[in-house]
């Protein structure tokens, strides 16, 4: 299973990699949407971890890209704040599967990519 995540926080980013590597999953670390759409283009990913408030981009994009170019592709949102906390994002993004805080706890985010990344 190919894993890309998304993040602005390259430290966060590595203990998440660490944690989905644990499971067996190879992850791929990126932090910005130029960067995302890049492995979007060149790679094959079952799920991506995508930070909703991505400094360098939008997150929302690479979320459009990832279904336009890998429609099987399913979309974790992480999130600092509480703007699509009511579910709307499922409405704008088809292949989202899972909307959590930032700080979930990593092995709590690895067990999504499991499940989603089947």
């Amino acid at each position: 299973m190919n894993v890309l995540i998304v993040e602005n926080d390259q430290g966060l980013g590595e203990v998440w990699a660490d944690h989905i590597g644990r499971l067996g999953p190879d992850a791929t670390l990126v932090g910005t949407q130029v960067q995302a759409v890049s492995a979007l283009r060149e790679d094959r990913f079952d799920v991506v971890i995508l930070n909703l408030n991505l400094m360098s981009g939008s997150a929302m994009a690479v979320a459009d890209y990832a279904s336009y170019r890998w429609p099987e592709t399913k979309v974790i949102f992480v999130t600092g704040n509480s703007f699509f906390s009511d579910g709307s994002i499922f409405s704008f993004v088809a292949n989202a599967c899972a909307l959590v805080p930032c700080a979930t706890p990593p092995s709590d985010l690895a067990a999504l990519v499991d499940y989603h990344g089947r």
